[in-house]
Parts: structure tokens; sequence; C-alpha cells
């Protein structure tokens, strides 16, 4: 995923969940949106260096939209839908390996009890539903989290999951790591303990999960490494190499 000409700046603040202030080099400050809904915990302090794509749509109220923030432990996208864009990629590329049988993909499938799969990928072997989740929760050491605050979307879409798998289909939970700090990945039960729950009953049911990193710079975003993911952290001596 390549973006285009980003223009930098220094987060000034970031209020009501989809709107941001931003200071561009000329001293203007600029308002922005902010598309990511969740507490965005390291990557909005004040201050750190952001970058902005601008929307070719000439009626949106704000033109720009905050893609990227250097953090005091690596760079991250904040823009959660691409997570999804980067994963798809990886499919289609054969980044990911495991699923050349198959190779039909489709994005935004209905299924379950009015959800929708992230990517219904499907050939001559059955069908796999695939969640993906963004993640940029970095904790000491290189761990990373999700779910970043309480979600309970996220533990129904793993009710959902774990109801689908059978003989010919089956149910994958892809963390999608856009933070370079991060070098493992599990679930933030301290924040969420009903989603940790729910996600270690899937597991057992069959639901499989993959943690993927991506290298995130100003020119665009690539699956890049398999992570290590348990449910709880692992300990830093134990970390997986890229």
């Amino acid at each position: 995923m390549e973006f285009g000409a980003l223009l930098e700046g220094r987060l000034v603040r970031r209020y009501k969940r989809f709107l941001a202030d931003v200071a561009l080099a000329s001293g203007e400050v600029i308002t922005v949106h902010c598309p990511n809904t969740g507490a965005m915990t390291g990557c909005a302090e004040e201050g750190a260096r952001v970058w902005l794509s601008r929307s070719a749509v000439v009626t949106r109220k704000y033109p720009h939209t905050w893609e990227l923030v250097e953090t005091a432990s690596g760079m991250a996208c904040v823009h959660s839908v691409a997570a999804n864009r980067v994963v798809r990629e990886g499919f289609t590329s054969g980044r990911i390996p495991g699923f050349s049988a198959y190779p039909h993909i489709q994005g935004e499938v209905k299924y379950g009890t009015g959800s929708r799969a992230d990517f219904l990928l499907s050939g001559t072997s059955g069908r796999v539903f695939v969640e993906v989740k963004s993640v940029t929760l970095h904790r000491d050491g290189g761990s990373g989290a999700f779910p970043d605050a309480v979600s309970a979307r996220g533990t129904r879409h793993l009710r959902e999951l774990q109801s689908v798998v059978s003989a010919d289909t089956r149910a994958l939970l892809l963390f999608c790591v856009l933070h370079t700090g991060i070098d493992r990945v599990s679930a933030a039960g301290d924040i969420d303990p009903a989603y940790r729950a729910a996600l270690v009953e899937a597991m057992a049911a069959g639901v499989e999960v993959q943690a993927w990193r991506a290298r995130v710079d100003p020119t665009g975003l690539i699956l890049d490494c398999a992570l290590p993911f348990t449910p709880d952290p692992i300990p830093a001596e134990q970390e997986g190499v890229c």
C-alpha cells in the first residue's frame, strides 16, 4: 500500500475522537480527520511528528486525514482501515503463506448474526472467513496488545468466527501490527478481560490466530514479518525475531 505525498506537521491535540489539530511547518494550525476510534495510547502525544494525506473530495469539511505518527518507540499508522488494505495485498501477493488453495477474495461479506467478515477467501478447499484487527498499543519491551479499550464489537466478532468453523470452513483472526516497535502480540486482558476469555474459547474451537507486522514509513505500508502471538504476554526474552 503506497501513500501519495504526505504533509508533515506536529500534533497539537486529538479530541472528540475523530478530530485533531496539527501545526504545520508554516505555523498554521489545521483541523484534520482522525480515522481511529480507539484510545490511541502512546500514539497521540502532544508535539509528536505526524503525517497527513489530503482527500481529492473538495466538499469534505476537513480535507486532511491523519495517517502516521512518530512515537517514542517507533513509527505507527493510526488509520485503522489501512490494516485491511495491507492484509488484502498480503493475501493477493501470496506474502501470507498457507492460503494458496483459496485464490478468490471478497471484502465485507455478511455472515453470522448480522456481522460482516473483513474478507472471505474461497477455493476448491472451501472457505476462510477473515477478521482483521489493527494493533498499535505498544507496551514495555516491544509487546503489543489488542484491544486498547473495551471492545464489545471485537468480542462479538470472535463469537461469529467461532460459529462458522467446520470441516470445509476455516476462520482466521489476523492482528495487523501497524507499529514498528512491536515484536510480539497478546490480548490486553487487563483492559478487556471478556475479549481475552472469548479469544481463548475461540482458539480452542478452531479459530486460527496470526499476527503480522507491517513496515511503516511515509512512503507506504507492507506486511514484512510474522510475529508470535499468545493470549497472554510473552516475556521479552522469548520474543520472535523477524
